[in-house]
Formats: structure tokens, C-alpha cells, sequence
């Protein structure tokens, strides 16, 4: 059991490593092709624009099942309150993933 482990992580190990060295692989001389940076700027645009819209559906929606629960009873709201804070922290690190993977795509250009 013990060696079939050892044999998963060094496996996964070995990709790694592969996948990083074709990651750092230097591009050719002449850059992008400037139809391949327009749609880089689209791409990374509307990336933003869905990730923010579906983080202020899903948070919106989280408030709303958070203090519905609280109005039926307010006995239980330190028992909710906390789960809906980290509930939208995780939400809103979504949206920033997707901010910080524009932001790379822009730096493509």
C-alpha cells in the first residue's frame, strides 16, 4: 500500500516538473499575433465581467438565506454569522482568482 503511494507521488512529482519547464519555455522573437492580443483584451474583459456578476449572484443570494435564517430565529445568529462571513470570503477569492488570471492575460500583451 505503502509503495503505491510513494509510486502516486512521484508521479506527481515528475509532472510538476515537467509542466514547469514547458511553462518557463521563452516564446519566439516575434511575440503575439496582434488578432491573438485582440482576443487576449476580450477574453480577460469578459472573464472579469462574468466572475464579478456570478460572485454578486452567489453573495446576494448567501445574504439573503443568512438572514432569512436569522429572522426565523434570531436565537441562532452567532451560529450563522460566522459561516456566512467565510462563506463570503470564498465567494469573493473566486472573483479574485479571476481578477488576478485577467490581469496575467493582460500582461501578455
Amino acid at each position: 500500500m505503502v509503495k503505491g503511494a510513494v509510486k502516486v507521488v512521484l508521479f506527481s512529482v515528475a509532472l510538476v516538473v515537467v509542466a514547469a519547464t514547458v511553462a518557463h519555455a521563452q516564446e519566439g522573437a516575434g511575440g503575439l499575433d496582434p488578432s491573438v492580443k485582440k482576443f487576449i483584451a476580450l477574453a480577460s474583459g469578459f472573464g472579469i465581467a462574468i466572475a464579478a456578476c456570478g460572485g454578486a449572484i452567489g453573495q446576494s443570494k448567501a445574504i439573503t438565506a443568512g438572514l432569512e435564517g436569522i429572522a426565523r430565529n434570531p436565537g441562532a445568529s452567532g451560529m450563522i454569522t460566522t459561516p456566512l462571513i467565510i462563506g463570503l470570503a470564498l465567494i469573493e477569492s473566486l472573483v479574485i482568482y479571476a481578477f488576478v488570471i485577467a490581469f496575467l492575460l493582460q500582461l501578455k500583451l
